[in-house]
């Protein structure tokens, strides 16, 4: 069994993840995405099976499109003295497909 802590844990530097981009990282046993919008960084669980065309809301992990039915966890994140920091606990993603 993993060991999770409760500290935010550094996962990138800011200039590792440039606006509009992305970055999967690994962070006690999790695979990680870690996205940049517009200089606001967001974390979600990795989707399993992208090619199956689902989509979804990155600051919520809500689905956006089917097929996945199932929203995807996210994961705060803090940017301090130009580290992107995660805190490696998830939080169940929320909403239904095409709903708020």
């Amino acid at each position: 069994m993993t060991e999770t802590t409760t500290e935010f844990i550094p996962a990138a530097t800011v200039e590792e993840v440039p606006p509009g981009t992305s970055k999967v990282i690994t962070i006690e046993g999790r695979r990680i995405a870690l996205f940049n919008v517009n200089s606001t960084f967001y974390a979600i669980e990795v989707v399993a099976c992208p090619k199956h065309g689902s989509r979804f809301h990155i600051p919520t992990g809500r689905v956006l499109s089917l097929p996945a039915v199932v929203p995807l966890n996210t994961y705060q994140v803090k940017v301090e003295a130009g580290q992107v920091l995660v805190l490696p606990v998830p939080h169940r993603g929320r909403g239904m497909p095409h709903k708020a």
